[in-house]
């Protein structure tokens, strides 16, 4: 199978690229800059996602069996006070790059159309959802445009028969819960506390995992619509953090009332930090038969940070 990756050199991609072409396939990895994908089965074709219109050119030279959209552009480092400012143009890749990349696959003769979406956009409420739950309904101002995008992402792919992986939070080389990620320094350094109750609700998920996921998606056309791509343990924030500041050996986080966290991160980092919902893989784990390499977080970061599991 001919299979585009757009996104070929963001953390996910970097992790897919050499797994596809390991199974067999051809891989065309889009990326703005030029990168480091020099393995069999793999050309390198570089393109702002941005310009509909070299996009969709190099779309079509390509003429996929397959267009995978893994474009992202967040910073090392998000500020949750200016959480618009700094999703602003991965949200332009979640609506503007994602419909051009979904006409696309179509002109290829209904090329096969994947996503990635994120598992944690869902309305809080108790227990893991499924895909079934809805998103956020009345998501913190600051969020709003990013579930906005998110949305749009899902009716795009919908509309083109594809399926939208939903991962967790990714951690593993590249990301900010990598061995030298901005989220693994701060945790260090002390600075993300435990936000009140500390009941926000994580699913992580290991790029690699993320990248197996995607592999997966391919060797079964006829799962559409979206599966939640996350590992089998969920975490409340006043588990998993202390548990990673130990792995460390990282003081122990601070506690923080709500009330002055509020005034530090703003309304998105504390409904981050205490409303997050965390996410179930049963249906991905049947309908792709994928299972996550890492099935805890607990392991999970033992193995890319070292140390013990908490």
């Amino acid at each position: 199978m001919r299979v585009v990756v757009a996104g070929a050199t963001g953390v996910v991609g970097r992790q897919a690229v050499p797994l596809l072409a390991a199974a067999g396939h051809e891989v065309v990895a889009l990326s703005r800059r030029p990168g480091p994908q020099r393995a069999a089965g793999v050309r390198t074709v570089t393109v702002d996602a941005l310009d509909r219109e070299a996009l969709a050119a190099a779309v079509r030279e390509a003429a996929p069996d397959a267009v995978v959209h893994l474009l992202t552009a967040i910073p090392a480092t998000v500020d949750p006070r200016k959480v618009a400012r700094d999703f602003a143009l991965t949200n332009r890749l979640r609506t503007e790059a994602a419909r051009t990349l979904a006409e696309a696959a179509k002109d290829a003769g209904g090329a096969r159309f994947l996503a990635q979406g994120l598992a944690y956009a869902y309305d809080p409420a108790p227990g893991a959802a499924d895909e079934d739950a809805p998103f956020w309904r009345r998501p913190p101002k600051p969020w709003a445009a990013s579930l906005e995008a998110l949305e749009t992402l899902e009716r795009i792919t919908a509309q083109a028969d594809g399926l939208v992986l939903r991962f967790g939070h990714l951690y593993g080389p590249g990301t900010a819960f990598g061995r030298d990620g901005s989220g693994i320094g701060q945790i260090r350094a002390r600075r993300m506390p435990v936000v009140g109750d500390g009941s926000g609700a994580f699913s992580f998920t290991h790029t690699r995992d993320a990248a197996t996921a995607v592999v997966a998606a391919l060797a079964h056309p006829e799962v559409t619509g979206a599966l939640n791509i996350v590992d089998d343990e969920p975490a409340l924030l006043r588990d998993w953090l202390p548990g990673v500041a130990a792995l460390l050996g990282a003081p122990a986080p601070r506690k923080v009332p709500t009330v002055m966290a509020r005034l530090a991160a703003g309304a998105w980092g504390v409904a981050y930090m205490t409303r997050l919902r965390a996410a179930d893989n049963s249906r991905a784990k049947r309908a792709l038969d994928w299972a996550p390499r890492h099935p805890s977080w607990r392991e999970g970061f033992a193995a890319e940070l070292g140390g013990r599991p908490a």
